[in-house]
């Protein structure tokens, strides 16, 4: 059983092929209409497709004044989120995470924002929105601005609003891991500020004024044609398949709820929508639970065994150590996660319920 499981369905093949042969291969009319519609989806003014998740995020700092200036994000995420601040002539800081949601906590951003950090990037890990409520009170109080890390996100809410519309400016990842995809790299920039939109769309097509006339250091990251017409096809199929993730979730929580020795993670209490995209329990013989899995044929995955914190890069630069952030280096180690895709069977579903229940009393046992 596989821990995801990307969908390339018939009329995802048929958008491709109709691109190949009918399309311009690059800034074609596919693109336009992928981010008319994604914008339409997230209720966004604008959405500007880009290379790649991190290159909307870097594009997204740099619009927004990063350069020079510190930005406070999580160090459980991905290295990239941490990156596109250095990608945009920023320094990346970091605030710990909460136990309850697993994002960034607003208390431990707000220690960072009194020493003078210019803007604060939560991460919506898992699909799970951070605490905006908190964040927009920061916001407000030290005039900085939310940029939006919802590379993990496509069509969780957060207070009925999408993720993506949640603060100045947002990016997307449409990695073929992700709840929608291009089958290949993408992302894309969601934003209500139009000069933040103009300057990401120069940004990823070389600084252009015209075809041969440019007036900023731009880049080469426009998105594909034909990834932009499977981008479209999936699109239109993501509402069913974020249910489709509930209603595992829903069904995960069921099987595994009386286990106190075991974390879940948080389920839509009415503010926050998440939409899983994985579902990560916590369990402090991770390791233990994980290989007993795999080896009954179920795949898990660590999403992420390495806090930013930590990775060699950033104890080069930066000269951070262990002990640093706590929270987010224990739930490195404890955390795992199981099967999540719209595709998994309820039979399936119950296998991986029974199989950690199995392990879970054996543990009791010993």
């Amino acid at each position: 059983m596989t821990l995801g499981n990307p969908a390339f369905l018939p009329d995802m093949e048929e958008a491709a092929i109709q691109a190949l042969r009918n399309d311009r291969y690059v800034g074609g009319e596919n693109v336009a209409k992928f981010e008319e519609e994604f914008a339409r989806f997230v209720g966004t003014k604008f959405a500007v497709s880009t290379a790649s998740g991190t290159a909307a995020l870097a594009f997204a700092l740099e619009a927004l004044g990063a350069k020079g200036q510190r930005y406070v994000t999580t160090p459980m995420s991905f290295i990239a989120t941490a990156n596109a601040v250095l990608h945009a002539g920023g320094v990346p800081v970091f605030g710990d995470i909460s136990d309850s949601d697993y994002c960034l906590d607003p208390s431990t951003a707000e220690g960072q924002l009194k020493k003078g950090v210019k803007g604060i990037l939560p991460v919506d890990l898992y699909g799970q929105p951070a605490d905006y409520d908190g964040f927009r009170g920061l916001a407000e109080t030290y005039k900085v601005p939310i940029i939006e890390d919802a590379c993990q996100a496509h069509g969780a809410k957060y207070g009925g609003r999408a993720a993506g519309n949640l603060g100045s400016a947002a990016a997307f990842s449409f990695y073929p891991s992700k709840n929608m995809t291009v089958l290949g790299d993408g992302g894309m920039l969601t934003t209500n500020d139009e000069d933040v939109a103009s300057l990401v769309a120069k940004l990823r097509d070389c600084g252009r004024v015209s075809h041969y006339e440019h007036d900023l250091l731009g880049y080469t990251s426009r998105l594909n044609t034909v990834s932009a017409a499977i981008g479209r096809v999936q699109l239109k199929h993501l509402v069913a398949w974020n249910e489709r993730r509930r209603r595992i979730a829903a069904s995960y929580w069921r099987g595994l709820k009386e286990f106190p020795s075991l974390k879940l993670p948080p389920m839509p209490d009415g503010k926050s929508e998440p939409v899983f995209h994985q579902y990560v329990i916590r369990l402090k013989d991770r390791d233990g639970l994980k290989n007993f899995l795999e080896s009954r044929g179920i795949q898990c995955g660590i999403h992420y065994p390495i806090p930013i914190h930590l990775q060699p890069l950033y104890v080069r630069l930066y000269g951070f150590a262990r002990g640093a952030f706590p929270r987010s280096e224990i739930h490195a180690v404890e955390c795992l996660s199981l099967p999540m895709h719209p595709f998994i069977k309820a039979v399936d579903v119950r296998y991986v319920v029974e199989t950690v229940i199995h392990f879970l009393e054996s543990e009791v046992g010993n």
